[in-house]
């Protein structure tokens, strides 16, 4: 499927658009009925692009010989995906996988709270039991945020393969996860609440292991 670019004429030239495209994009004025009927947003820039969608197997990621990889179950919130990409794109991670997806990678949502992460970073999608299978078989530890049977996060060694997974803030990660876990893991905290925003979870978690593997933060 050719990359296909519909503009507003009214926000923005077909001279810039053919700068920007360099004549190998197909371009197609519309009018502001249509623009703003597929339009998410009124703040737009003018242009909206049709293209195809990139495929997000497992069988697809390019991993190093190292990896550090981001695994989130069952996420439903778009704006919570988006925010776990940003994490993941500033610690430059091999890849992002969303086990039993909820939510469509593509909502708009999740676009925009990616910042256009959602480009830059690897991701793939799978069942729980998929996944776990692609992690054992490539020999990747895997490490649990959860609360049950659990030790604290800064303890355990990151800095051979590994997956960081976290679940819903709702209802945490489900019991097979918990239960093949190279090890439950837990960060500790000292007010009255047992959770904490996933996003903000998988931030502690990948830079702890950042800080193990010498990044210079």
């Amino acid at each position: 499927m050719k990359l296909r670019l519909l503009f507003l004429p009214e926000l923005i030239t077909e001279t810039q658009i053919t700068t920007f495209s360099k004549g190998q994009i197909e371009t197609v004025a519309i009018s502001k009925e249509v623009y703003q009927k597929l339009a998410y947003r009124d703040t737009t820039e003018g242009i909206l692009a049709v293209a195809k969608s990139k495929s997000h197997q497992l069988s697809d990621l390019k991993l190093s010989k190292n990896p550090l990889i981001l695994i989130a179950e069952a996420p439903e919130k778009p704006g919570n995906i988006g925010a776990l990409l940003r994490t993941a794109d500033a610690a430059h991670l091999d890849a992002v996988i969303i086990a039993n997806p909820k939510s469509d990678l593509y909502n708009p949502n999740s676009v925009r709270s990616s910042v256009g992460c959602l480009f830059t970073n690897q991701i793939a999608t799978g069942t729980t039991t998929e996944i776990i299978d692609f992690l054992k078989k490539r020999n990747i530890n895997f490490y649990c945020a959860t609360l049950q049977n659990s030790t604290s996060y800064h303890t355990q060694d990151f800095t051979k393969p590994t997956a960081l997974v976290v679940g819903t803030e709702a209802t945490g990660l489900t019991e097979e996860w918990r239960n093949q876990a190279t090890q439950n893991i837990i960060i500790p905290m000292q007010g009255e609440i047992d959770s904490m925003n996933v996003s903000v979870a998988a931030a502690i978690l990948i830079f702890e292991a950042k800080r193990q593997r010498n990044f210079n933060l």
